[in-house]
């Protein structure tokens, strides 16, 4: 039957587990801000974008589970955010659209995700401000010049590339090293998907240099 979600009071599958009460805390190691919740993008501190530490993690039931489950969100919220501002950033129409449609994918796996396992990420993780998206701006596209339009392209596209490719080989690791269950198959599945992204980055990539 399963049990009931404290937050959005619905049923939880007897496969999956409850994430809503599940809170790390993190302090920046450059200006000492705490951050408490299930995830931070990119392990970054909103006020100074200095890199974050944890202090507490989660020692409750099923830590292993949990544990995969905050990998799976931190990774698609970094992505989900990279994809979101390079969009907004670049200034040539092929790649935005390229860039707003993996986006799109990112959101609505996040959003599964957060279904899924009950995690309802705060509104400013999802949606920070105009400021935090300055913030991150500066530090994920560091060395990436904007105004050129023709190579910044291919930096945004290698970028995205080996961010992909290193998430699919986290998680190929990770499903490879489990036993059947709900654990693998998360990781399974995560990995394909980056898989299917670092195919269509690739692909996208190698008709702009035709161009």
């Amino acid at each position: 039957m399963g049990s009931t979600c404290p937050k959005c009071h619905q049923t939880i599958d007897d496969d999956s587990i409850c994430c809503v009460e599940v809170k790390y805390t993190w302090k920046c190691r450059s200006c000492g801000k705490l951050t408490s919740g299930f995830a931070v993008p990119y392990g970054r501190c909103f006020m100074c974008g200095g890199q974050n530490e944890v202090l507490e993690g989660y020692r409750g039931a099923e830590p292993e589970q949990v544990e995969i489950v905050r990998e799976a969100v931190q990774y698609e919220l970094d992505m989900y955010h990279f994809y979101r501002l390079a969009a907004e950033r670049t200034t040539n129409t092929q790649v935005r659209d390229v860039l707003e449609d993996l986006y799109s994918k990112e959101q609505d796996h996040l959003t599964e995700l957060e279904e899924k396992y009950h995690v309802h990420l705060d509104q400013d993780v999802r949606n920070p401000s105009g400021a935090v998206d300055q913030l991150m701006s500066e530090w994920i596209f560091a060395g990436i010049n904007f105004e050129d339009t023709g190579d910044h392209v291919l930096v945004l596209y290698d970028k995205a590339i080996a961010m992909e490719q290193r998430t699919r080989d986290h998680f190929k690791t990770r499903a490879a090293a489990l036993p059947p269950g709900p654990q693998k198959d998360v990781c399974t599945e995560l990995a394909a998907e980056e898989e299917e992204h670092v195919s269509i980055l690739e692909t996208e990539r190698d008709q702009f240099r035709r161009c």
